[in-house]
């Protein structure tokens, strides 16, 4: 209902969304509802009379944030570029507490010191996203900066009668029962913990804080966030008797349809060290068809005739993966900077591209990080070695039968190109690289790297 009503009031819209109205994101399908449910007037009228607040909330469960969170985050730059003010809530007490949405058992209970490094981990990827965002892609507009919050600071010194009896008196216990990731734990044979039955109470107070200090009268969140708003949304309305709004967006999910996640066990994370930016803009490039078009208008700032233009091109040539790799570009450029950007850029390259330039520039130390797990094995350049004589020093194969018969049929590669004649010798510029560097390859995964000794 939400987004064919959306889509009437907004047909008009033809161009990129760049005005206080931030419900115009609607035509790239970035909500899913919203809170009351018939507030879109309500909500529109407010975008476009003064700056609003809004805030999401990210829990530290984990040292880094992963692709699942990432449009919620695009989302916040999306009402900073509008002229609004964007908090993100870091749950350095909520996170022990544990929300229950989207889970089958109770979250393993986490020590104090390592919820506080995750906070902090998690703060250094929020700024860096928004850096990234006002250095690469608002260069011209100077927008509102980013507040990043911690709960923790107003829980803290929270004595725990007064918190029960001042705010646990608003909540109806049918209602919280009601709530959708409640009601499937208790139906389950694990069953909840009041502990993680209580998380509703906290959030809720948390956007209670925020309206009170901040006026911040809007709340984004996934999908499966929406039981935790309607709490907030109660709780406000018998305390302070103001309008909030809750909007929920969304959940990227893998082509299998799971959603994204470090619980799932397919997380794709934010940070560097877990993530690498080869591997995160891989991931985009390696995104099927059927979903590309959507996550360009979901994770890019691209205006949407750009996008459709993009997809033309790309249908018409699909086998060269343009749409995939402009967002990949786009993603990771937002996320890990040019220096990222540039770094998956080269480590494709050199693991892709039968063009040697770039394998040709690498040291053997750059190239064993690019190819993890490839031996890196020392031979003594003489005249006149041999493709096999090669491959068996640097025991890529258990024998030279196995030798023989694996070359023959065009298994082996040096420096990406196969190599079919076990009795072609070894030629510089070509087997050997001017970096004195040879790339050998079995099949399609298996690596290994020569250091060429004069």
């Amino acid at each position: 209902m939400l987004r064919k009503r959306l889509l009437v009031q907004f047909s008009c819209l033809a161009r990129y969304f760049s005005s206080r109205n931030i419900m115009g994101l609607q035509e790239r399908g970035m909500y899913n509802d919203i809170f009351p449910s018939t507030s879109v007037q309500d909500v529109i009228d407010l975008c476009n009379a003064a700056p609003q607040c809004v805030y999401a909330g990210f829990d530290p469960t984990a040292n880094s944030l992963h692709l699942g969170n990432l449009l919620v985050i695009i989302n916040l730059l999306h009402w900073q570029r509008g002229g609004h003010h964007a908090i993100a809530l870091l749950g350095g007490a909520t996170g022990r507490i544990g929300d229950p949405s989207g889970r089958s058992r109770d979250r393993d209970e986490q020590n104090v010191d390592v919820i506080k490094q995750n906070s902090h981990s998690l703060s250094k990827n929020l700024s860096r996203i928004f850096e990234n965002h006002q250095q690469y892609f608002m260069k011209e507009k100077k927008l509102n900066p980013i507040r990043i919050l911690d709960n923790l600071t107003w829980y803290e010194n929270q004595n725990a009668v007064d918190f029960i009896s001042n705010i646990g008196r608003h909540f109806r216990m049918g209602t919280m029962l009601s709530r959708t990731s409640v009601e499937s734990r208790l139906q389950s044979e694990v069953g909840m913990s009041y502990t993680e039955f209580s998380y509703q109470v906290f959030q809720a107070f948390d956007w209670l804080h925020l309206l009170k200090n901040y006026n911040c009268r809007f709340q984004v969140g996934g999908s499966d966030q929406m039981g935790n708003i309607m709490s907030g949304y109660e709780l406000i309305t018998k305390i302070m008797g103001k309008a909030v709004y809750g909007l929920t967006l969304p959940l990227i999910k893998s082509e299998a349809g799971d959603k994204f996640g470090k619980t799932a066990g397919n997380a794709v994370w934010l940070d560097a060290n877990m993530t690498s930016p080869f591997d995160f803009y891989q991931y985009f490039i390696r995104v099927p068809d059927a979903q590309v078009e959507q996550l360009l208008k979901l994770l890019t700032f691209m205006k949407l005739g750009e996008i459709t233009d993009l997809m033309n091109r790309h249908n018409a040539k699909p086998e060269e993966r343009r749409a995939q790799k402009h967002l990949a570009e786009q993603v990771t450029l937002l996320v890990h900077g040019e220096e990222g950007l540039a770094e998956a850029r080269r480590t494709t390259s050199a693991m892709y591209d039968s063009d040697l330039k770039v394998l040709s520039t690498l040291t053997t130390a750059q190239i064993s990080s690019i190819f993890k797990g490839a031996p890196i094995i020392e031979i003594l350049l003489r005249p006149g070695i041999s493709v096999r004589q090669v491959a068996l020093a640097a025991q890529c194969f258990l024998s030279e039968s196995d030798a023989e018969r694996i070359i023959n049929a065009g298994g082996f590669y040096i420096n990406h190109n196969r190599t079919k004649n076990p009795e072609e010798l070894l030629v510089h510029g070509v087997h050997i690289l001017p970096n004195d560097v040879s790339l050998l390859r079995v099949g399609k995964k298996n690596y290994w790297i020569v250091k060429w000794l004069k």
